[in-house]
């Protein structure tokens, strides 16, 4: 096995972020909900905080983004995305933006995420 042999974007237990980006997200019911437009990241931790959903539009015209907490998708083989219980009305009556106001992302925006999802925010 040669160097260019060797998986760089995806191993057993990590995936590199670009195979993440694009991802399907389906609710239990196995409603699509969005894709996955990209992670937010702790720069001191490293952990992924968010995956932010893109839903609605039509080639990136009117897509909202919502984020939602990582702990809180499940990948699932069989659907080739990530499942999580949430419905389509609680998602859409969650913290999202629009393609020309992306929020602050502080702490207060954070925690009214994980509350929106009835999960503890974790502590700085």
């Amino acid at each position: 096995m040669t160097e260019r042999d060797i998986p760089t974007d995806e191993t057993l237990t990590l995936i590199a972020s670009d195979k993440v980006e694009g991802t399907a997200v389906f609710n239990r019911a196995g409603e699509k909900l969005g894709t996955i437009h990209n992670l937010m990241v702790d720069k001191q931790t490293g952990q992924v905080e968010y995956a932010v959903l893109s839903f609605g539009g039509v080639l990136g015209l009117g897509t909202d983004y919502y984020p939602i907490p990582w702990e809180s998708l499940t990948y699932d083989t069989e659907q080739g995305g990530y499942v999580v219980d949430i419905d389509k009305e609680t998602l859409k009556s969650g913290p999202h933006y629009g393609t020309s106001e992306e929020p602050a992302y502080d702490r207060a925006f954070g925690q009214s995420i994980y509350v929106h999802y009835g999960l503890d925010y974790p502590l700085a």
